[in-house]
């Protein structure tokens, strides 16, 4: 290419605004822009989707249907464009089965290098690379499949109160209600003595009742009770093991998954001891440990434990494969991730962590002239790793490679070669280039909201913190690399919890702390909003051992508030997610022409068969599967992305139909609303945190990580909030532009300012120089982490030697004399 740029020209991708811009190649581009803005639909929704596109014109029409495609965007023309591979942010985890050797491939060199190169049994035949893996069945311990550990119950667990009588509710495992009644029953009418002290029934009584696999079936004769008819049924008994065990694999209720579990014991599984094989895959050793042991290291101890055998002068099978795997290890170890085991379960990585891996694999493999595409690759990154990340970047770019990122850290930012700015605002407010040159050239984009943060970042606001009411004091904590810590959090005040990446913050916060306030408020705990992440709660079975807990009394309620989706398909949408659209649904069913027909609220759900259009089922718009190219989505051609039929589309309301109003973004919404108490009030706390350019239709599978934590945020505020609560955030600026980030942070604060408690594990300096408090912990990752490095307000940890998070905090304008 003689061209030395891409050129892009009338991009229509979302909010873009049939956009002209020019990239230079081989550079470290940065995008930029307030979230909504447009910068994600220009790199990724245009750039990357046309280089996919054109790949895809040369593979084979068969095997187009077999990689998922992202479909051709709305661009007039991009000349210069190489080859693109996308390195998108993913916050979700894999499972519980993927560990850091399968994110990386590592294990496959592992499994290779003991199958080939292993030390076996006299008399024993060479096993296969599969038969060293946990997740085939030639590998998997058949006692646990694989998994390592095994739930089971005992009489304790399920009888913690032998005092009681089984119609008082001894056998606590038990369901509740009519469920538990019919079992104490079953036991009656089976002749067990329901009314003496469980201790007192006979041992083979009481192993019966909860052991057994038996499941009679008898006829119960029901006490009778005043005013009510009882007859006879047939009811069929289930032993409390029973019931625990298959209602926490098959039950679909996190909540009755949770309340089962807390009568499991967890423990290592006795056949393989915790590690996950069989036994003959676990007789072979090389260097004199088996597969098991050397997955269990961390990363730098086995890249120095292999090192002789990769330094050996031949190409025999043991040198090469110990040779690969030191040198991808090397390259793990310089990105800060040297503490890590292979057998570290994903589930358990923070994003930062994964974000790391992931880019370490492509730092091997060797690709030159393209261009990568990255979103917002520091994310979840302590300013110290960030430094790691940006050499690693250069490392890609000095191999002939381009760099588009979308990125919000303004170190990055001030790193890059040319910046294209986006905006000025979002969404229709949005979707212009305010600039594209070099990054001083931001300095006479007027209208650029990343301006002033690249150019005159302001301090934090000079202001006494405030003064606590109480404190949560954990002590001897142990949970992961935290071991024996003791830790405390204020109450009443604003709390940042730092450290590099690995260092235990996020088990600290969102597993120690959530875990021991969830207890003590036992029921009482309340999630943020109602949501349905896919997971199943069983990624990470330990729980956080602590010696003792004081000050929990203080708090009344407990909300996490995190980054997950607020819904998996596009029927979930901003309107029905935080319950505003139940008050447009009655508004519309309030009119004369509605109840002239008999309607009610339910005809206007887009999910009712009563009021949808039946082409579509109310999606507003139908799949169109091609057999050689890639499956699309086409506006409805009965309803035209309406949605609804067209008698229900017959109703308005103020000139303006249903579909009409999910049309609207919140800022319309809110004038065309403003007197509908229930519809405003939302409306209010979706613009104070900075959502006002979205649709109130828009489908959730669209929405940004940190677009789905503040509508979890907005549908928080808007409750009518009672007692002390404990607001947990994890990373909350994640995903944010500084700007953006202003506006979260007023909302937290007014939670404080309001009597409550927010504590959040947070990498953004400028967010934690404005805590009243700091927990830093470290000074490392994994092993070398897990320590209070410094804590108190954010002067003293700017001030504290040995900190990696001091040297930021005080450049971010901490004062040594806050307090």
């Amino acid at each position: 290419m003689t061209d030395s740029y891409v050129r892009v020209r009338g991009a229509r991708e979302h909010n873009l605004r049939t956009v002209d811009v020019d990239i230079p190649r081989d550079a470290l581009v940065a995008f930029t822009g307030v979230s909504g803005s447009g910068k994600s639909s220009l790199a990724f929704g245009t750039l990357y989707a046309e280089a996919q596109r054109r790949y895809f014109e040369s593979v084979a029409p068969y095997a187009r249907r077999l990689i998922h495609q992202v479909g051709a965007p709305k661009v007039e023309e991009v000349s210069g464009l190489p080859p693109a591979v996308a390195l998108e942010q993913r916050r979700s985890a894999p499972s519980a089965r993927s560990s850091v050797g399968t994110v990386t491939t590592l294990s496959n060199s592992l499994r290779m290098l003991f199958s080939r190169a292993g030390d076996y049994p006299e008399g024993t035949e060479r096993l296969d690379s599969d038969a060293f893996s946990p997740n085939t069945a030639a590998g998997a311990c058949p006692e646990c499949h694989g998994l390592g550990r095994v739930h089971r119950v005992t009489e304790d667990s399920l009888v913690p109160d032998p005092s009681l009588t089984i119609r008082e509710g001894a056998v606590a495992a038990w369901p509740g209600a009519w469920q538990g009644k019919n079992l104490r029953d079953i036991l009656a009418t089976l002749g067990h003595d329901i009314d003496r002290p469980w201790r007192e029934l006979p041992p083979a009584d009481r192993d019966w009742i909860l052991f057994t696999d038996e499941q009679p079936v008898v006829t119960v004769e029901p006490v009778r009770e005043a005013g009510r008819i009882q007859r006879p049924y047939k009811g069929q008994y289930m032993s409390a093991r029973r019931y625990v065990l298959h209602t926490f694999a098959d039950s679909k209720s996190e909540t009755l998954r949770t309340r089962v579990r807390g009568f499991m014991i967890t423990e290592p599984c006795p056949a393989c001891a915790g590690r996950r094989l069989r036994p003959e895959a676990l007789a072979v050793t090389f260097a004199g440990h088996d597969i098991a042991e050397l997955a269990a290291r961390p990363l730098g101890a086995l890249a120095a434990l292999l090192a002789p055998t990769a330094r050996r002068d031949d190409d025999g099978v043991a040198a090469t494969l110990a040779r690969d795997l030191v040198a991808r290890i090397e390259v793990l170890t310089e990105l800060g991730l040297g503490y890590l085991a292979m057998d570290r379960p994903a589930p358990s990585l923070s994003a930062g962590e994964l974000q790391r891996l992931r880019l370490a694999t492509q730092l091997r493999s060797g690709l030159f002239g393209v261009v990568y595409v990255l979103d917002e690759p520091s994310a979840g990154l302590h300013p110290a790793d960030t430094e790691s990340l940006l050499a690693v970047l250069g490392r890609l770019k000095e191999a002939g490679n381009s760099l588009f990122v979308v990125e919000h850290d303004m170190d990055v930012v001030r790193s890059a070669d040319w910046l294209v700015d986006v905006g000025p605002r979002a969404g229709e407010h949005g979707g212009r280039i305010l600039h594209s040159g070099p990054v001083a050239g931001l300095a006479d984009a007027a209208e650029s909201a990343t301006r002033r943060f690249l150019f005159d970042p302001a301090p934090p606001p000079e202001r006494t913190p405030r003064t606590p009411t109480g404190t949560i004091a954990l002590r001897d904590v142990t949970l992961h690399n935290l071991r024996g810590l003791d830790a405390d959090f204020p109450l009443g005040v604003f709390t940042a919890v730092t450290g590099v990446s690995g260092s235990g913050k996020s088990t600290l916060v969102t597993r120690v702390l959530a875990d021991a306030v969830r207890d003590h408020l036992g029921t009482a705990a309340e999630p943020a909003a109602p949501q349905d992440d896919g997971t199943d709660g069983d990624a990470d079975d330990d729980r956080a051992r602590i010696a003792s807990a004081e000050g929990l009394s203080a708090v009344d309620r407990l909300v996490r508030v995190d980054q997950k989706p607020i819904g998996r398909t596009p029927r979930s949408n901003l309107a029905t997610y935080t319950g505003l659209f139940d008050a447009v649904r009655k508004v519309f069913a309030a009119t004369d022409a509605s109840r002239a027909r008999g309607y009610t609220a339910g005809r206007f759900s887009f999910n009712v068969a009563a009021g949808r259009c039946e082409t579509c089922q109310g999606e507003g718009f139908v799949a169109v599967e091609l057999l050689f190219l890639p499956g699309t989505y086409a506006p409805c051609t009965a309803c035209h992305g309406a949605r609804y039929n067209p008698e229900t589309l017959e109703i308005t309301y103020r000139g303006r139909t249903v579909a009409d109003v999910l049309a609207m973004t919140v800022d319309a919404a809110a004038e065309f609303l403003a007197d509908v108490p229930a519809a405003a009030r939302s409306l209010r706390t979706l613009r104070e945190v900075g959502l006002g350019y979205l649709r109130l239709g828009q489908p959730a599978t669209e929405l940004s990580g940190g677009e789905a934590q503040r509508i979890k945020l907005a549908t928080e505020l808007q409750r009518t909030r009672r007692g002390h609560t404990l607001y947990l955030l994890d990373e909350p600026t994640t995903g944010l532009h500084p700007a953006d980030t202003e506006v979260l942070l007023r909302q937290l604060h007014g939670l404080v300012d309001a009597g409550h408690t927010v504590v959040v594990v947070e990498h953004d300096m400028g967010v934690v120089a404005g805590a009243d408090h700091v927990i830093d912990l470290g000074p490392g990752g994994g092993t070398d982490g897990g320590k209070i490095v410094a804590a108190g307000t954010p002067g003293q940890v700017a001030a504290t030697p040995g900190s990696r998070t001091a040297p930021y905090l005080a450049r971010a304008g901490a004062r040594p004399d806050a307090r």
